[in-house]
């Protein structure tokens, strides 16, 4: 289960820093974060989990507004 979670926040942290490239960035993003959160509720680490989840939300929409424009 370790590899799972540093795999998503490894993801994370990658797709963030190429954002500006893409906007399909920014939707990979948002997947990871699920991702993160996910690993966050299965570890029994809840504020982790609420907290990714919350940053998946921000994603979603940013990539949603950005795909409109």
């Amino acid at each position: 289960m370790i590899i799972f979670g540093a795999t998503a926040v490894t993801l994370m942290m990658l797709f963030y820093a190429l954002e500006s490239r893409s906007n399909w960035f920014t939707f990979a993003f948002a997947w990871a974060c699920l991702a993160s959160s996910a690993y966050g509720w299965l570890a029994g680490t809840w504020p982790f989990g609420v907290v990714e989840l919350i940053w998946a939300g921000v994603a979603f929409v940013r990539w949603w507004r950005q795909s409109v424009h």
